[in-house]
């Protein structure tokens, strides 16, 4: 289960792009035009989609470990330390490419009612 504390952090992120709504309840998430770019983990953890170059860096910088969910690597996720989730000045630059990223795909086709 997702605790308050990661849940008000993530908030707190989402915050800083008016642009985007936190959407899910089980698994809170962001997406831009219809790609998701972050969530939290049932866990708490924060993962970010990024491109092959940040991912390259933030792994490099904070150690981070591989995405799996349902048994799978998500492979343009990084997870986010638990301590830098709440160090948002640091943590805000990675949010904004995780957005940036993301908002560079078409949007995804809507399918008919």
């Amino acid at each position: 289960m997702i605790s308050d504390v990661a849940l008000d952090a993530y908030d707190t992120l989402v915050a800083t792009h008016p642009e985007l709504e936190r959407k899910g309840k089980t698994m809170p998430y962001t997406s831009v035009n219809g790609h998701m770019s972050s969530f939290l983990a049932p866990d708490g953890t924060l993962a970010l989609r990024l491109s092959s170059e940040d991912r390259v860096a933030f792994v490099d910088r904070y150690g981070s470990e591989p995405v799996v969910q349902h048994g799978a690597v998500l492979k343009e996720y990084v997870a986010v330390p638990d301590a830098l989730l709440h160090r948002f000045e640091e943590l805000a630059p990675w949010f904004d490419g995780s957005v940036a990223y993301v908002g560079g795909p078409k949007p995804k086709a809507k399918h008919p009612a």
